[in-house]
């Protein structure tokens, strides 16, 4: 089983605050830990991509942050696409 990311936003205009969910892969790094947040995303004057930050609690439980950026697909990705997606994580 791989990680799984949830999203919830609520867009308003140009802001769309929300709060995020993972559950981490039960034989990854994280051992199947569920972490939660929230995030502040701006939308793109195009509608088409979001771009901001999110803040969540990590495995020691410090305080962690980190930028977010959602990008439209509008056509299927290719294996190129995504090995250049997984090579930046």
């Amino acid at each position: 089983m791989r990680s799984r990311l949830s999203l919830e936003l609520s867009a308003n205009g140009m802001i769309a605050p929300g709060t995020w969910t993972e559950q981490t892969s039960p034989t990854g790094y994280y051992k199947g830990a569920t972490y939660h947040g929230t995030l502040q995303m701006l939308v793109d004057p195009m509608g088409r991509a979001m771009h901001g930050k999110w803040l969540g609690f990590g495995k020691n439980f410090k305080v962690n942050s980190g930028e977010w950026e959602l990008s439209w697909v509008d056509r299927p990705l290719s294996a190129r696409d995504l090995r250049q997606y997984h090579h930046k994580l």
